[in-house]
């Protein structure tokens, strides 16, 4: 994977350190959280489950007080929402996710944070559109993708409330990923 080096710092260990603005939605860890164990490395890093707003973000060794300030201000202007994880989808075949609905204010808060820190294109900006998605499993075979599947569908819909925005730093090392402010929404 391409790193922007301006976004990284490299750790004593060696492991590449790096943050992320995310939505955690807990409702979803019963569901999720095997699947997500055995197949999605943020899991073994110890980021919840989720729906990314920005990553990667700023590097943690430049997160300071005014970039503090100016994600709490961002985060003020949208009020907390419920939606609902409605269905399993895929992207390429590879990556197994649930699908938000409405997915629009998870759109919007991309949106304003990508506008608020135009330094740090959502997933480096390999992507036209950003599809909010919470991952259940990547890059795992597809008789394990259609197991997950058939496993997770069968609780969907799930009713979710986001209420705050997590910003999280963390590395490649397991169980590395910390949250390092909690944001409210609409404060």
């Amino acid at each position: 994977m391409m790193r922007n080096a301006a976004l990284l710092n490299v750790g004593n260990n060696g492991e590449v350190q790096e943050s992320a603005l995310l939505i955690a939605v807990p409702e979803a860890e019963g569901l999720v959280s095997s699947w997500r164990a055995s197949y999605d490395d943020a899991a073994r890093y110890g980021v919840p489950a989720h729906v990314t707003i920005l990553y990667p973000f700023v590097a943690p060794e430049l997160i300071d007080e005014a970039i503090i300030a100016r994600v709490r201000r961002e985060t003020s202007s949208h009020r907390p929402f419920p939606f609902s994880l409605v269905a399993a989808r895929r992207f390429n075949d590879k990556i197994l996710y649930l699908a938000p609905s409405p997915d629009e204010t998870f759109r919007m808060l991309c949106s304003t944070f990508y506008v608020a820190f135009p330094d740090n294109p959502p997933y480096e900006g390999r992507f036209e559109d950003v599809i909010p998605h919470l991952t259940v499993a990547d890059n795992a075979p597809g008789a394990v993708l259609d197991e997950a599947e058939h496993d997770v569908s069968r609780g969907l819909p799930l009713q979710c409330f986001a209420s705050e925005l997590l910003l999280m730093t963390g590395s490649t090392d397991v169980d590395s990923w910390r949250v390092r402010e909690r944001f409210a929404l609409g404060e």
